[in-house]
């Protein structure tokens, strides 16, 4: 842009200030990644080899950056923009380890290609990880003092890692909870080799251990070992079964695929109703409806209500964020998706690593907003109201609620 007739204007012919913001941002940051590269080449010792482009989103608009490339080793500008996310720095260096310990696959190869990590030297490959770990401990470390946490949510998702030379299946546990000023946080993440009452234990006694208190509701799946370490760690809260697994262990009890599809709908259709009322009376129906088809299954409901329907004590705008565990599924989502492209872990730091990562990006997006009014979660002081008493109607509401739903998947089925 030499002379005043190259300057960017805009439909009026005015000129285009924004515009110009950004053409100069994009000449100047690649004016001062040229001057870099060639300092690192007057030596003679390395030269270069070109470019590569990369996009960065500013404040003046997308810009495209060209990144000098070098005959031996990477050149990066880390003081212009960060090399990676969190998460893309954990698998980054998680496939650099991979690469130093010879175990790579063809599909990590490519994966390392695109992020340039074959090219990373020891000492960038420490720098990361040190950087992360700072990260993920400070995280992982965090205590909470002066802050209640009413609701707490506990999952885990698998993942294979190398192990005194073998490959293992460890569980990364997690726990989310929703504090007293109604902002979601992380508030604990670990890797244990088995979901085992004393591996949710040790995990759970680490949550009291950092401030983590005043838990009226726990929301999980129901393994037995966690079921123990909940009610030995948080004594006097309910626990709530999630429902989608509740779900799911019925169906699985079920033999054909009319028999899971009509049962899967009915169920959901009993967890979507908002009247208490109708939701003990559909609850009700399901089981005599699923009994029909399974004993089993229907036993299975019958012991599982009051842990199934615990959600239904607590304030009417907070059921639906507590009946249900989707406040993890997302992380758990994230982090099977960056496994996959590791594949396995070659060590239990680079799994703790990236789980870190992702929980941390996480933590920091919620930062910013509030799940839950903090005003009701207030309400959680006053004494719970009395269940409601069952009357005809509420008894015909819920028998139409399950029959509509078994119905309509039927229908469904056979239209398929």
């Amino acid at each position: 842009m030499d002379t005043l007739q190259q300057i960017p204007a805009d439909g009026n012919g005015k000129a285009d200030l924004r515009e110009l913001a950004r053409v100069l941002l994009e000449t100047m940051a690649d004016a001062v990644m040229d001057a870099q590269a060639d300092a690192l080449c007057e030596d003679g010792a390395n030269a270069r080899n070109g470019y590569r482009e990369r996009g960065l989103v500013t404040a003046v608009g997308p810009i495209t950056m060209r990144i000098p490339k070098l005959r031996a080793g990477t050149y990066f500008p880390e003081g212009i923009i960060e090399r990676y996310s969190r998460v893309d720095r954990a698998v980054a260096a998680a496939v650099a380890e991979m690469y130093q310990n010879g175990v790579s696959t063809r599909k990590v190869q490519k994966v390392a290609g695109k992020l340039g990590i074959e090219r990373l030297s020891a000492d960038q490959v420490s720098a990361i990880c040190r950087s992360l770990d700072e990260e993920v401990s400070a995280l992982a470390e965090r205590a909470f003092e002066g802050l209640e946490f009413p609701y707490l949510f506990l999952d885990a998702t698998y993942a294979r890692r190398r192990r005194d030379g073998r490959v293992q299946s460890t569980a990364a546990v997690t726990a989310i909870a929703c504090g007293a000023d109604g902002v979601r946080r992380v508030v604990g993440f670990s890797a244990i080799d088995t979901e085992t009452h004393a591996g949710w234990l040790g995990f759970c006694r680490d949550l009291r251990k950092r401030g983590v208190s005043g838990v009226r509701c726990v929301t999980s799946d129901a393994h037995e070992g966690l079921k123990r370490a909940i009610a030995e760690c948080f004594p006097g809260a309910a626990w709530q079964r999630r429902a989608v697994h509740l779900e799911r262990n019925v169906c699985s009890l079920l033999k054909t695929k009319r028999q899971r599809a009509m049962a899967g709908k009915a169920l959901q259709a009993v967890f979507r109703e908002e009247d208490p009322a109708v939701v003990r009376c559909a609850y009700h129906a399901a089981i005599d409806a699923i009994g029909e088809m399974s004993g089993e299954a229907a036993s299975l409901l019958e012991e599982a209500e009051a842990d199934a329907l615990a959600y239904l004590g607590f304030p009417a705008e907070h059921r639906r964020r507590i009946r249900t565990n989707n406040v993890q599924e997302r992380t758990n989502r994230e982090t099977r998706r960056r496994s996959r492209v590791v594949q396995v872990f070659p060590s239990a730091e680079s799994m703790i690593r990236l789980v870190g990562a992702v929980m941390a990006e996480q933590d920091e997006d919620w930062s910013s907003r509030r799940w839950i009014v903090p005003e009701s979660l207030a309400r959680l002081e006053e004494p719970a109201p009395a269940e409601p008493e069952t009357t005809e109607e509420s008894r015909m509401r819920g028998l139409k609620v399950v029959r509509t739903a078994m119905e309509l998947a039927d229908a469904g089925r056979r239209a398929a």
